[in-house]
């Protein structure tokens, strides 16, 4: 039997591709003689740059501002033949880059300045696109530092006016308001009631310097919140917005791999109501259920009823908390219980 093993990151505990290399070592364990074809995916967050590392051009290292000023390595894709590069704003502010827990002080001082920096790399190697993945942010600063790290509002369009700009993301949040990034997403990044309400403020303040920038209003788009508002900075600055599990799945071929598949295995850290508008396990099942090929999800944690898991298409969903015993388990030891949920998945299967 030929298996598509294709999952997203798993929060900070896997990356796609660690999670991919568990999935199929489980797998193999129970069934030896299936055919596995491993194809890592990504929303534009976590891992956006590690998916399509080794698919497309270069992977380049450039020392940045992290989140916190301190300097950090970040990498991106450089594919020359397409004078397009890639980037991961997770590489400059993600929650990982942060010494510690998220509290309401990182969530005040975090920006993307080093978002900004990765893009004049990308200018100086000559990249006519500029593809960024958004996702995974610590900061909540509406793309205020990235901006700045490219001289400011007039001298940053005016460095992109000839780049065809691409902010690659599946949130549709808007970039202000009770299900905008500071509301929304905020708490998520240590962020309390005091520190949102401070973070909404100086966004709103914001918005009104991208909105005369864009001449439009940018903060009800959707996608304007995704990554602590960088995609209202990117969309104010000329960009358009694509999925981007979409630009991954292109780059991988996915649409191949999902019509020669027998089954399909994917998976993230959280499998919720969010996870069915726009993310890698949609997009798989909806490829999937016009073939009716059969759709496993293996995730951190299920929270969606067997309902929902049917109107979406997907055959099953299995909790890797739930296998382990403990939430706590399953994120100190996700590689190993990862593997051990799909060797008992794969040795259920009939065929």
């Amino acid at each position: 039997m030929r298996v598509l093993i294709a999952p997203d990151c798993y929060g900070d505990s896997l990356t796609a591709v660690e999670a991919a290399q568990s999935i199929a070592a489980g797998w193999r364990a129970a069934r030896p003689s299936d055919e596995l074809v491993l194809a890592p995916q990504s929303d534009g967050g976590p891992g956006f740059v590690g998916v399509l590392a080794g698919r497309l051009g270069e992977v380049r290292h450039t020392r940045v501002s992290g989140p916190l000023d301190d300097h950090v390595d970040a990498d991106w894709v450089d594919d020359r033949a397409a004078s397009a590069a890639y980037i991961e704003c997770a590489q400059a502010c993600g929650l990982t880059l942060l010494p510690g827990p998220p509290t309401p002080a990182s969530a005040l001082a975090a920006h993307s300045r080093g978002v900004g920096e990765l893009i004049d790399a990308a200018l100086q190697a000559g990249a006519e696109t500029i593809i960024v993945g958004l996702g995974g942010s610590c900061c909540t600063d509406g793309g205020r530092g990235m901006i700045e790290a490219l001289g400011g509002p007039e001298q940053a369009k005016a460095k992109l006016a000839h780049v065809d700009l691409i902010a690659a993301t599946d949130v549709e949040h808007p970039l202000l308001g009770p299900m905008g990034a500071a509301r929304v997403f905020g708490p998520q990044k240590g962020a309390d009631a005091a520190t949102v309400e401070i973070l909404e403020e100086r966004m709103t303040a914001w918005a009104a310097t991208l909105d005369a920038l864009a001449g439009t209003t940018i903060s009800p788009l959707p996608g304007a919140g995704a990554a602590g508002g960088l995609g209202a900075a990117l969309l104010a600055l000329g960009a358009r917005r694509e999925s981007g599990a979409a630009v991954i799945a292109e780059h991988t071929g996915l649409a191949d791999d999902v019509a020669a598949a027998e089954v399909i295995v994917t998976g993230e850290g959280r499998f919720d109501d969010q996870s069915l508008h726009g993310k890698v396990v949609s997009a798989l099942a909806g490829g999937a259920r016009a073939r009716g090929v059969p759709v496993i999800v293996l995730a951190g944690q299920v929270t969606l009823p067997p309902a929902d898991l049917a109107a979406a298409g997907i055959t099953a969903a299995h909790a890797i908390a739930d296998y382990a015993g403990s939430v706590q388990v399953a994120i100190d030891d996700a590689a190993a219980q990862l593997t051990g949920l799909a060797r008992q998945t794969a040795a259920g299967l009939v065929g």
